[in-house]
């Protein structure tokens, strides 16, 4: 069993328990369910947008802690200043360090566009996403049908949610591509063994449908790589890890988007 087969069946079990701990009635009722929510999508295309989605991760299953120091109040806020498009949260806790909270702590305090980053399997994963304050909601290709894709990007949609689908080969792009897509974003890190190459963005560009924000995700640590990657008609760069892993992610950050502005008016 892969570690993305055996995050799944956790989740599974995680999902079962909060549906009796927190019915979707309940969630209906919170008062971000009903608000209006900010387009990443229309954010990451703004002229002067490097495109730059900044996430807030304090552990992974293939590098244990990353993080433990840092306050997300802090960090986010200083991603915001540095003038990303959008920020992704995880909430997944038992292999990330995530929570709901983290994502609702940012919602309190930043008014930009909010990804919920998670192993999405169910609907009530998505109203929970909605009440809980996130504007984006991350499908993964690799841990669902064709059918639950659809199913789950239809559900997201109506509630005003921007979908991003992630993808890791050909066979996945060809086999979940749907109406209910926003962005597409190709993970350079292989979710079943968790080996990273950025050549996976660039093999899989050119089969991208233009209609899709192209989102590079993983293994973007270099400015360069953002600048290559350009090159390959990505608008879209998810990155964490290389923000994280220092002490100060926010001034990293900024000075990583300084960088690729510099690198940019070069060429």
């Amino acid at each position: 069993m892969s570690i993305l087969d055996k995050i799944i069946e956790n989740k599974k079990q995680e999902v079962a328990t909060k549906k009796i701990v927190q019915p979707i009635v309940t969630l209906e009722m919170q008062p971000y369910f009903s608000r209006k929510t900010f387009s990443l999508a229309n954010q990451i295309r703004q002229p002067e947008s490097i495109g730059i989605i900044s996430e807030f991760k304090r552990k992974s299953p293939s590098k244990g802690i990353i993080n433990d120091w840092s306050s997300i109040e802090e960090v986010t806020r200083d991603y915001v200043k540095a003038g990303v498009s959008g920020v992704s949260i995880l909430t997944d806790e038992n292999y990330f360090g995530g929570s709901l909270e983290d994502l609702q702590t940012v919602r309190k305090h930043e008014n930009c566009p909010i990804l919920r980053k998670d192993f999405i399997i169910d609907e009530y994963q998505i109203i929970e996403a909605k009440a809980k304050g996130a504007d984006v909601i991350l499908l993964i290709a690799g841990a669902l049908t064709k059918r639950e894709l659809t199913a789950l990007g239809t559900l997201a949609k109506s509630l005003g949610l921007e979908v991003l689908l992630e993808v890791h080969n050909q066979t996945e792009l060809d086999n979940s591509l749907n109406p209910y897509i926003d962005l597409l974003g190709v993970n350079n890190r292989d979710l079943t063994t968790f080996k990273t190459s950025v050549g996976v963005s660039k093999l899989l560009a050119p089969q991208i449908p233009n209609d899709f924000v192209k989102v590079s995700e993983s293994g973007i640590d270099e400015p360069q790589i953002v600048v290559d990657l350009i090159g390959f008609g990505y608008e879209g760069f998810l990155i964490g890890e290389c923000f994280m892993k220092t002490q100060n992610p926010g001034k990293h950050c900024s000075e990583f988007v300084e960088n690729i502005k510099s690198l940019t008016d070069e060429t």
